[in-house]
């Protein structure tokens, strides 16, 4: 499978696992699962032809590992708009994790911390290697340091999803450090 198809097939996925299954006809469950043979039908239906082996192709050399297959069901590791419950359990974070984004957000950011906006959590990195990769699809990136053990501390939930994404349901502003700020 070359490189555009496997870009396209995981775009699609993510259209509609993370995002808009209705669109196709797909009823996940409440955790987000879709049986992998009513995928591969919603689609063909739809005019997207898609086989198992570029499915479990797309899964298995997706970097950032997306998805999921369980049991010839698929779901998106984290990132949705939908309502679903990933039945992850609270996890203690390391020390600091870190956010990637560009400039024009920073005021909006030092005023009200890190929002979910579309999603149902804000997505942290545990290294800023990763934040600065998700920081530069917008723009050139902006990478933050969250005092994630210091909200741990306070009270805050904390979740990490398959793919290693550390979840949080907001990131108050005192607990970020920008960068150039002492």
């Amino acid at each position: 499978m070359d490189e555009r198809r496997t870009v396209k097939v995981s775009k699609y996925l993510s259209r509609h696992l993370r995002h808009q299954p209705e669109r196709i006809g797909l009823r996940p469950d409440t955790g987000g699962w879709v049986e992998i043979d009513t995928l591969i039908a919603a689609a063909t239906d739809h005019g997207f032809r898609l086989t198992r082996a570029e499915l479990d192709h797309v899964v298995a050399v997706n970097d950032k590992q997306r998805f999921v297959i369980e049991d010839d069901r698929i779901r998106a590791s984290q990132g949705h708009s939908i309502e679903v419950d990933l039945g992850l359990p609270p996890a203690t974070p390391p020390p600091y994790l870190y956010h990637g984004t560009v400039a024009p957000h920073l005021d909006a950011i030092r005023a009200e911390g890190l929002r979910p906006m579309a999603r149902h959590a804000v997505h942290l990195s545990a290294d800023r290697e990763t934040a600065t990769r998700v920081g530069a699809r917008r723009g050139r990136p902006v990478v933050l340091t969250v005092d994630s053990g210091a909200m741990h501390r306070d009270g805050h939930v904390f979740h990490v999803s398959a793919n290693g994404v550390w979840l949080t349901p907001a990131v108050p502003p005192r607990y970020l450090r920008f960068p150039g700020a002492r």
